[in-house]
């Protein structure tokens, strides 16, 4: 294979999946790893995809990008169903559990099923319907609904959570810069995720590592804020120190 085609191959890889790690693409394409990074650094360099510790993630043009659920849950599956698995075991029957709209939480509402006394409040009319017909209390805010996440918002739902209390928030993020904060591309979705942090005696942000080194319009809350962050074990380790710095506990699927 000549190097352009491999970088080509390389380029498909990183936008299909959303993201690359260096020690499979070496296997995959039964060349050293510094060639690899040689690649990436090249496309990095052509504005083709994001370099980072360890591999690449796609480019993303600005910072309005605003992905559809149904696009978000194609991308890290895997990671996913091992986040929400490790975010079930914090959660005890009793609980009042806030879940806030993205593929991350959805993933969570699956595995909470089994419960037989629990309350979960959402704004996600996706994750009202998945839970329908169980055991499990459902509370829905109102709101005006955003297409593109099946989220509630505005402020209805920003005067429902006010009403509430949560002893557990799963939040999903677009954007997780471990110095500035989280982010996500919707204005209104972020007053709302910042009402939902005020209200939870923990907030557990639900992410996998592609989302760190990302930034979007709208900030939601500071790493401070948040007590605990879940995600792979393919977090850079500048962004896992910034974390502990910040004196947020990581647990790592």
């Amino acid at each position: 294979m000549l190097n352009e085609e491999r970088r080509r191959s390389i380029l498909a890889i990183v936008n299909r999946d959303g993201r690359a790690l260096v020690t499979e693409l070496a296997r995959q394409f039964e060349t050293s790893q510094i060639t690899i990074r040689k690649d990436l650094e090249i496309l990095d360099t052509q504005g083709l995809l994001h370099r980072t510790h360890g591999g690449a993630l796609p480019v993303h043009r600005g910072s309005l990008q605003d992905p559809t659920l149904i696009e978000k849950e194609k991308l890290h599956r895997k990671e996913k169903v091992r986040i929400a698995e490790a975010a079930s075991k914090m959660v005890e029957e009793g609980f009042s559990v806030l879940l806030d709209s993205g593929s991350t939480t959805t993933a969570i509402a699956r595995t909470l099923k089994g419960f037989r006394r629990l309350t979960v409040i959402t704004n996600a009319i996706n994750i009202a319907a998945e839970l329908a017909g169980t055991e499990v209390e459902v509370i829905l805010t109102g709101g005006t609904l955003r297409k593109n996440s099946f989220s509630l918002v505005g402020p209805l739902a920003e005067e429902t959570l006010r009403q509430l209390n949560a002893d557990i928030l799963f939040l999903a993020v677009d954007g997780f810069d471990s110095r500035l904060g989280l982010f996500t591309p919707n204005l209104a979705e972020a007053r709302v995720n910042r009402v939902m942090v005020e209200i939870s005696r923990k907030a557990v942000a639900v992410c996998d590592s592609s989302k760190f080194g990302r930034r979007s319009l709208c900030s939601i809350v500071q790493p401070a804020s948040i007590h605990e962050v879940i995600t792979d074990k393919q977090i850079a380790k500048t962004d896992l120190q910034n974390l502990k710095d910040a004196g947020v506990k990581v647990s790592l699927v």
